[in-house]
């Protein structure tokens, strides 16, 4: 992919926003500093409705003659619980909290796309909407933006977006039709079970021996009662139980991550958990109980948007494998036909995984990020 001199041009101040955006990393539901700077940055540009959307978040539209479609970009806005270690001289300036997973850089290629955008007002067919969209790692943002009318008036009929992703090469721009990212859901397995003398078991009912079976059952159930053509998992990440020693222990939790590609097969996954529960509870006398905390629909790309999106992108263009992580996304793909990116910053002296502490980026990826956006905008050019 080709980047203009139009684009080109940008990369001085593309790096200014995502150097000031760097700097004022918030956790997701917190970001004013962030939405204030997104405001400022747009309201200069002077698009035709401009506005906060869903608390902490910000809308912008720029209307085309309308004789082309309606589409809208996405750039999520929260940062990470992480303390930077990267080193940067515009490292956070909020201890304990930094961009550790790339939305300064989303943030700064959609106000690079809507300079662009505003410096060919009159050239435009497409309307473009601009998401600005809170709460990404948290609780998921993209409902509430959608509750809130953000892909209303007018009405988006397709919608993008990309994320930094430092396992591919810098300026490659890599996807796939159909899943590309998990459904998942989050639970807590909560067992009750009643606390005796270490010395005399067979009077407790031993919540500790219940989490190690359910641990076991649950991982069986995923090799044995889902399909093996189906990609599934259930993670437990944290256990917590007992209080001593040499006390038969009356609680314990677990904490569970549950993913796969299908949105079916993560409900049946969840209907399976509850089967090994009532095992559990029959075989050692305990009581369970699971707690659903959130969820996301799997990131599911339109075939027709794909095929634009790869003739947007060009020779960057790369079909990638599907990845576990999850992404909320997924629900403005409820609502209008889309797609989903990776846009590749791999390089020599930047090699950190996301949500790491040193994670950076060659800021040159940003430039093929605008590019393919601003490929996609149809114009009178």
């Amino acid at each position: 992919m080709r980047i203009s001199k139009a684009v080109e041009a940008q990369f001085a101040q593309i790096c200014a926003d995502r150097s000031a955006l760097h700097r004022i990393p918030e956790e997701s539901g917190q970001e004013r500093k962030t939405q204030r700077y997104v405001l400022d940055a747009l309201a200069a540009l002077e698009p035709d409705e401009l506005a906060p959307c869903a608390d902490t978040g910000v809308r912008a539209v720029f209307r085309g003659d309308g004789s082309g479609r309606c589409v809208a970009f996405r750039a999520d806005m929260d940062a990470l619980c992480i303390a930077e270690g990267t080193g940067r001289p515009d490292a956070s300036e909020h201890p304990g909290h930094m961009h550790a997973c790339g939305h300064d850089g989303h943030m700064a290629c959609l106000l690079a796309l809507a300079r662009l955008v505003a410096g060919r007002r009159d050239a435009l067919r497409d309307h473009v909407v601009l998401l600005f969209q809170p709460s990404e790692e948290a609780v998921g943002g993209a409902r509430r933006m959608i509750e809130a009318g953000a892909m209303d008036n007018p009405k988006v009929d397709a919608i993008y977006a990309l994320h930094m992703m430092p396992d591919l090469p810098l300026g490659a721009i890599g996807t796939c039709v159909g899943a590309l990212m998990a459904s998942t859901a989050e639970v807590d397995i909560t067992i009750h079970g009643r606390a005796a003398h270490g010395a005399m078991p067979h009077l407790g009912a031993d919540a500790v021996a219940a989490a190690a079976h359910l641990y076991t059952l649950l991982q069986t159930t995923v090799a044995r009662r889902v399909n093996p053509f189906e990609r599934a998992l259930i993670t437990v990440g944290r256990l917590r139980a007992g209080t001593r020693r040499n006390v038969i222990a009356d609680h314990a939790l677990l904490e569970c991550t549950v993913r796969s590609f299908s949105d079916e097969v993560r409900d049946q996954l969840l209907a399976y958990i509850q089967d090994d529960m009532r095992g559990v509870e029959a075989a050692l006398g305990v009581r369970c109980q699971m707690r659903e905390l959130f969820g996301y629909p799997c990131v599911f790309n339109d075939e027709g948007e794909v095929r634009r999106l790869a003739k947007a992108a060009g020779d960057s263009i790369l079909q990638v494998t599907p990845k576990m992580a999850a992404e909320d996304f997924s629900y403005f793909q409820h609502v209008a036909p889309g797609a989903y990116c990776f846009c590749g910053c791999m390089d020599d002296a930047h090699n950190a995984p996301l949500h790491n502490e040193k994670f950076d980026f060659d800021e040159r990826a940003l430039l093929y990020g605008v590019q393919l956006f601003h490929n996609m905008i149809a114009s009178h050019d």
